[in-house]
C-alpha cells in the first residue's frame, strides 16, 4: 500500500452510494493525481464482445455518471446496439478503485450543447474535423480537415457536431474496492433494488 488508509467499514460508507463516491472523488483530486476524472469504460456488441477504453468522467449526480464523445465511434455503435456499460475508476495513489454497472442513455441535445461550449477551440474543432474510429488515410487528411474547419469558423462559435454528445451511465450496481494488507481487501457492494432503495453488501476479497 502506498499510505496508510483505514478499513472500509459500512458504518463509514453509509446508504448512499453517491455520497461516498464524491467524497472518494474528492481525495482523489486532492491527492494531485495526474486525472483523478479518467475511467474505463466497457462496452459490448450483442454477442457478447468486449471492449474498452478510457474516457473522462465530465459530471454525476443521482441521475449518473456523464461523459462525451463522437456518436459515430466504436462505443456509440456498441451502446447503441446494446445499451449497457460498466465503468473503472482507478486512484492507485489511494488504493482504490471504484466499479459502476448500469444502462446507458443519451442526455439531452441542450446538455451537450452547454458542454461543447466549455471546451477549448481546438477541442471542439477537433470534434467536428474527425469521424472517431472511421479509417483514416493519413494524418495529413485529418490535419487538412481542421484547418479547413479553422477557416470556415474563423471569428464565429464553433457549432456542436450533431454526430457527438454526452451519455449518461444510470447505475444499477456500484462497488468500493480499498486495498488493505495481506490483500484481505474491503469490497462493498451497492445494488439498486426495484424498489428503488440501495442495498450494501460486503464481498470476499
Amino acid at each position: 500500500m502506498s499510505q496508510e488508509i483505514p478499513s472500509l467499514d459500512e458504518a463509514s460508507a453509509g446508504p448512499d452510494p453517491f455520497a461516498l463516491f464524491a467524497r472518494w472523488l474528492e481525495q482523489a483530486q486532492n491527492a494531485g493525481m495526474t486525472e483523478p476524472l479518467a475511467m474505463t469504460l466497457a462496452t459490448a456488441t450483442p454477442a457478447g464482445a468486449p471492449s474498452a477504453r478510457i474516457v473522462l468522467l465530465r459530471g454525476y449526480d443521482t441521475q449518473g455518471f456523464v461523459f462525451y464523445t463522437s456518436y459515430q465511434s466504436r462505443k456509440a455503435e456498441e451502446m447503441a446496439a446494446n445499451p449497457r456499460a460498466a465503468l473503472v475508476f482507478h486512484w492507485p495513489e489511494l488504493d482504490r478503485q471504484v466499479r459502476i454497472e448500469g444502462a446507458v442513455t443519451k442526455v439531452s441535445a441542450q446538455e451537450s450543447d452547454a458542454y461543447f461550449q466549455t471546451r477549448p477551440r481546438g477541442h471542439q474543432l477537433a470534434a467536428a474535423a474527425a469521424v472517431q474510429s472511421a479509417p483514416l488515410e493519413n494524418r495529413q487528411a485529418l490535419v487538412e480537415a481542421m484547418a479547413r474547419l479553422e477557416v470556415q469558423y474563423q471569428g464565429v462559435a464553433v457549432p456542436r457536431p450533431e454526430h457527438w454528445g454526452g451519455y449518461r451511465l444510470t447505475p444499477t450496481a456500484i462497488e468500493f474496492w480499498q486495498s488493505q494488507p495481506n490483500r484481505l481487501h474491503d469490497r462493498l457492494l451497492y445494488q439498486l433494488r426495484s424498489s428503488g432503495v440501495w442495498q450494501l453488501q460486503r464481498l470476499a476479497p
